[in-house]
């Protein structure tokens, strides 16, 4: 019988042994869930400040850009206000005068004022196309009529009827020009510069 009792107690020193063993188990599993549950609070915490900062930098982004769109013009504008000054002395100056000389006030006013104009274009970027001469270009020049000539070869600019301009690189507006071709014969045919007739 002692024996069987001795059997017994060894059985149940085994089944504390593992109960001790399962609750240690346990408790490594809690601390573990533990650890994994605080990280991801962490995490979360972290995605969530920096989700909020990157809500800021859109708004700001976009606060910046429409400051920028709304006042894009304003340097240019500026810059355009002495303009307006000169006509208005143009103006002034030309109101109690005759009409002579309020006519010659007037065009010296409107030529410096377009002066001042075209400094200001090319300070950002705009520039005429020097058309009067040149070879005809359809990507920079309009022909709007042709002019029979003696003197210039065919396909010349000989008037410039409106001032194109390039912006920077870009063509901005073309040229409206009048084209030079060869004058007709009283026969009918085109003369050819050397004189011999086609």
């Amino acid at each position: 019988m002692e024996e069987i009792k001795k059997e017994k107690l060894d059985k149940n020193k085994k089944s504390e042994e593992l109960k001790y063993e399962g609750t240690e188990l346990e408790a490594k599993q809690v601390e573990i869930v533990e650890a994994y549950h605080n990280e991801l609070a962490e995490q979360k915490e972290k995605y969530l400040r920096l989700y909020a900062e990157f809500e800021n930098y859109k708004k700001m982004v976009q606060k910046e850009r429409e400051e920028l769109i709304n006042y894009a013009n304003e340097k240019f504008i500026k810059d355009l206000l002495p303009i307006i000054d000169n006509f208005e002395l143009a103006v002034k100056h030309a109101s109690g005068e005759d009409s002579s000389k309020w006519i010659e006030n007037m065009k010296k006013g409107v030529d410096n004022t377009l002066k001042e104009i075209l400094r200001i274009l090319e300070k950002y970027g705009v520039k005429p196309i020097d058309s009067l001469g040149q070879p005809f270009n359809p990507e920079v020049h309009h022909a709007v009529t042709t002019v029979e000539v003696d003197d210039k070869e065919e396909n010349i600019v000989v008037e410039e009827l409106r001032k194109g301009y390039f912006y920077k690189d870009k063509l901005l507006r073309e040229s409206l020009v009048a084209v030079s071709k060869k004058q007709k014969s009283k026969d009918g045919s085109l003369s050819h510069p050397s004189g011999v007739e086609n």
